[in-house]
């Protein structure tokens, strides 16, 4: 049996025009922005660039924050039997540059989506966000 814990998540949810850069998980199969743990003494923004980095082969040059996210639907239930309450700080950034490389270990692929059109198996812990983050979008445009 897992152990119960909370999580401080950093993300960022990567755009370029109507589009959003979305990984699908090796563990679950399910499709969701980029992001990881903040590790102890590290800085949140640092975090989600170095989370970034690691997963697509992306730089980050510059982030806004988008929101803090948390409650009973960032409640997870990781394939190990661990469960997390996250608590996930999600920015966003379209001030990036590279040549996309998956992580091998963690990404089992990286594709864009139109924002009108997105996977139906997203990750449940982002949800919220990225529905939040596309209606703002909208609004913008």
């Amino acid at each position: 049996m897992g152990r119960k814990f909370q999580l401080t998540g950093a993300s960022i949810i990567i755009y370029r025009g109507n589009q959003v850069l979305l990984q699908q998980r090796n563990d679950n199969k399910c499709w969701g922005y980029h992001g990881g743990q903040v590790e102890l003494g590290e800085i949140v923004e640092e975090a989600a660039k170095r989370e970034v980095l690691e997963e697509t082969g992306l730089t980050v040059h510059s982030l806004k924050l988008f929101g803090v996210y948390s409650g009973p639907d960032l409640y997870h239930v990781y394939p190990d039997g661990n469960e997390a309450y996250i608590i996930d700080i999600v920015y966003s950034s379209d001030d990036f540059s590279g040549v996309i490389k998956r992580q091998e270990s963690e990404v089992n692929d990286l594709r864009w989506f139109s924002m009108a059109e997105l996977p139906e198996n997203l990750s449940p812990p982002i949800r919220r966000a990225l529905h939040d983050f596309i209606a703002a979008q909208k609004k913008q445009s």
